[in-house]
């Protein structure tokens, strides 16, 4: 044979092989990567191509499906009271995706999920019918935060103590994601990704804040496991005003006349003393402090619930001073809504944290559970006596103290109130906290509340934690014992 004949015939063996190969390769390992792959246009039309399962809330669909004009895509998302619902469902969006439980859900609504097929569905390919996700949400507790919060910027969390049921998870301004679902839908998109305040961002979830005040239950809440103090009726170790250890920084307390100097746990509480907090939090030291906040969830980045939550952070490497700034919740520390619900919760039950959850079941097409989600998986954090003890202490803040706005006639409430700096120099607005429980001795009904208001309008001066998150906190908590 002629040698440049066998030569080009060993190079055109040679790539036939190599294109083989590179087949082989694609479809028995890259296969399942390019089917998956976001920009896979074929996955869209799939996803879009019949109506979808739904979220439920409290038995009735807050999502709904409906038949395009034209395209590729048969069908596109629609929402029930989208704004009162966004930060639960999130949104499904033919051109951006899916977030919150339409994102985590996805596979379960849209019908592709492994769970939803039975063994002949798998051989024979054929298509199975979309499920259901059911939350937890109580639709009067939902409204009453959302309509509270009104015009203003902030977010509220309500869990049921016992059971870890979410009861309501709140985020104003909000915005409707039946005008981002479809594929004309681009200019609402820019306008809500452009809006400075940020109405697609979950802040009941999903932006940790300062927490001011209302983290002195968690510093008060280690003082007494520790042994540091034996009651919240204890006298305590507590000048005022109280100067930062090794700094000339002099730290007062918000009212001058407050009895603050060697304050009990209790009237610290009632009258927010910074002094008493920021003493008791250098004398625990910052690890004490920490593993106490942990323990209520604090620095936890896989808190899931479904939806994963932002992490709350109790910050390191602090020196004293620092140290007693974290003690009032400032400095570094951060806490959504979603975790000082949870520390009221806790406190609410015996010092026992059931795990928030806000789906108790998913479901396939026919009613059948797939997946379902325990109620009062609890995790003990403090002992039944300190717990016991820092609800009569919240009691008193509702009664007598900082937290009026909070009572509910016939009710056991307890909260406490909490005004956080933030900004340069703290020069920007303070954020407006509550976070409270309620009982219902009569109907056995709990709830546990948190509240935080970012801005309001108000003055600087007009703005507090009793004046600004208590009375949504009171409304949410009445929703929820009726």
């Amino acid at each position: 044979m002629n040698k440049t004949i066998r030569h080009t015939a060993v190079i055109c063996l040679g790539m036939v092989l190599a294109l083989m190969v590179r087949a082989t390769w694609v479809q028995a390992y890259e296969a399942k990567a390019l089917a998956d792959d976001t920009y896979n246009r074929r996955n869209v039309i799939a996803q879009y191509a019949r109506p979808q399962g739904d979220i439920f809330v409290a038995g009735a669909p807050v999502t709904g499906s409906r038949k395009t004009d034209s395209g590729d895509l048969a069908y596109e998302r629609t929402y029930t009271d989208g704004a009162l619902y966004a930060p639960v469902t999130g949104f499904s969006s033919q051109l951006y995706g899916s977030t919150q439980l339409e994102g985590v859900y996805r596979d379960v609504l849209d019908g592709t999920d492994t769970l939803l097929k039975n063994p002949l569905d798998a051989l024979t390919g054929r298509q199975t019918e979309p499920g259901d996700v059911l939350t937890t949400i109580d639709p009067s507790v939902q409204q009453a935060g959302y309509a509270a919060l009104g015009g203003k910027k902030g977010a509220a969390v309500a869990i049921d103590p016992k059971t870890g049921r979410v009861l309501a998870v709140v985020s104003t301004p909000s915005y409707d994601p039946t005008k981002i679902s479809g594929t004309a839908d681009g200019t609402a998109w820019k306008q809500l990704t452009g809006d400075a305040d940020k109405p697609m961002v979950n802040r009941a979830l999903r932006q940790p804040l300062p927490p001011g005040s209302t983290f002195k239950l968690v510093v008060a809440a280690a003082a007494l496991e520790d042994g540091l103090y034996g009651s919240v009726d204890e006298r305590t170790a507590s000048p005022d005003p109280y100067t930062l250890p090794h700094t000339a920084t002099v730290l007062t307390n918000e009212s001058a006349s407050a009895p603050c100097e060697n304050a009990t746990i209790r009237t610290a509480l009632r009258y927010s003393c910074n002094t008493v907090f920021a003493k008791m939090a250098v004398q625990l030291g910052q690890s004490k402090v920490r593993a106490m906040a942990e323990k209520f969830g604090f620095d936890d980045s896989e808190q899931d619930m479904p939806v994963r939550a932002s992490a709350s952070v109790y910050p390191s490497g602090m020196d004293d001073a620092q140290t007693a700034l974290s003690g009032i919740g400032q400095f570094d520390v951060t806490a959504t809504p979603l975790q000082m619900a949870m520390v009221s919760a806790a406190l609410a039950n015996d010092g026992l944290l059931a795990a928030p959850h806000m789906v108790s079941e998913v479901v396939d097409g026919h009613g059948g559970t797939l997946r379902s989600y325990q109620d009062g998986d609890t995790t003990r954090i403090v002992s039944s006596a300190t717990a016991a003890q820092l609800r009569g202490a919240m009691v008193t803040v509702v009664e007598d103290g900082t937290g009026t706005n909070a009572k509910i006639a016939g009710a056991e409430v307890g909260g406490k109130t909490g005004t956080a700096q933030h900004g340069v120099a703290n020069d920007g607005t303070p954020y407006a906290w509550f976070t409270s429980y309620a009982k219902d001795a009569s109907s056995g009904a709990e709830v546990a509340v948190a509240v935080v208001v970012e801005d309001s309008g108000a003055a600087r001066s007009e703005v507090s934690g009793n004046g600004l998150a208590a009375p949504i906190a009171q409304k949410m908590m009445a929703a929820a014992l009726k």
